[in-house]
């Protein structure tokens, strides 16, 4: 300490310095959901994105069966034969997941949807809902692919209103890569971790 026109200062070190950056961000609570062992937001909007079958279910899997045991909301938007891969893999504890699909065609019409589902959810008194949407399957519930990225876009804004965590999983064998990277950019919740965690 030294004393500087009349009040006492103290000179931080090497050590003081460290301990600083390492200390959670002021206000920032732990999150109460992980993916692969990583903290993740509440609201968050992930992407996730893999080479195989196996590497599909890698995340996602405990990631729904973690909120499965918990009593949490969890939403599955898939298709067949994806959805049934899912339902095999959780050993019973399907009972409590929803799977989903679209009706409209259009990314207005599937945000209204989420806006109505999710709405529900809070209402009941969910404090935290997981879903997970498999890409390859939600790209055939849309007119195009281009409506399909509008709605991942607009999805983001959307959900930061609910205490929702949301895995979008891309198949990249099914996605060329102006795809991929639009679909990196509409999940910006993402440059905070470690990206390579979501790569499958």
């Amino acid at each position: 300490m030294s004393r500087v026109g009349g009040r006492r200062e103290r000179r931080f070190n090497e050590s003081d310095l460290l301990a600083f950056m390492e200390r959670a961000p002021a206000g920032r609570a732990e999150s109460p959901v992980t993916v692969g062992g990583l903290a993740v937001p509440v609201p968050g909007h992930l992407a996730t994105f893999y080479t195989s079958d196996a590497g599909g279910m890698r995340l996602s899997v405990p990631f729904l069966a973690e909120g499965l045991r918990l009593g949490q909301p969890c939403v599955l938007v898939a298709t067949e034969p994806l959805a049934s891969r899912y339902l095999r893999a959780f050993n019973g504890l399907h009972r409590n997941l929803t799977v989903v699909a679209f009706n409209g065609g259009t990314s207005g019409e599937a945000i209204a949807e989420w806006e109505q589902k999710l709405s529900e959810y809070v209402a009941e008194g969910a404090t935290v809902i997981r879903l997970v949407g498999e890409m390859k399957a939600e790209r055939t519930m849309f007119k195009s692919e281009d409506e399909m990225l509008r709605y991942e876009e607009a999805f983001q804004l959307m959900s930061k209103r609910y205490p929702v965590t949301v895995l979008c999983q891309y198949d990249v064998r099914e996605f060329d890569g102006l795809t991929l990277v639009r679909a990196l950019k509409a999940h910006p919740d993402m440059f905070e971790l470690r990206i390579g965690a979501f790569l499958n």
